[in-house]
């Protein structure tokens, strides 16, 4: 084959080649552009979401304080130490465990 023919058939290849990238370059930017969109729905979807949480937030903030569930609870303990029904080692454990010492 003389060489005067093959310039044109690999200008050819060369030109469909750069086409075939550009082309699958254009769709994966495409496709991250959709990947994005996506994602952004799906957060304003969990956002939309958590939104109606908050007045359960409010109403659990009226609740009575934990503070006053811990001085509750060891009341409790002394009175069950007072009772006999604790010793005084069983008190002082539960005392550290509820106090997180």
């Amino acid at each position: 084959m003389p060489l005067g023919r093959r310039r044109p058939l690999l200008r050819g290849a060369l030109v469909g080649g750069t086409a075939y990238a550009a082309g699958r370059r254009a769709a994966q930017a495409q496709q991250h552009e959709v990947d994005q969109q996506a994602a952004i729905d799906q957060l304003q979807a969990q956002q939309a979401a958590a939104a109606p949480a908050a007045p359960a937030a409010a109403a659990a903030a009226s609740q009575p304080s934990a503070g006053s569930a811990l001085l509750d609870e060891l009341t409790r303990l002394g009175e069950l130490r007072d009772q006999g029904v604790l010793t005084d080692a069983e008190f002082a454990a539960a005392k550290a465990r509820l106090l997180g010492m």
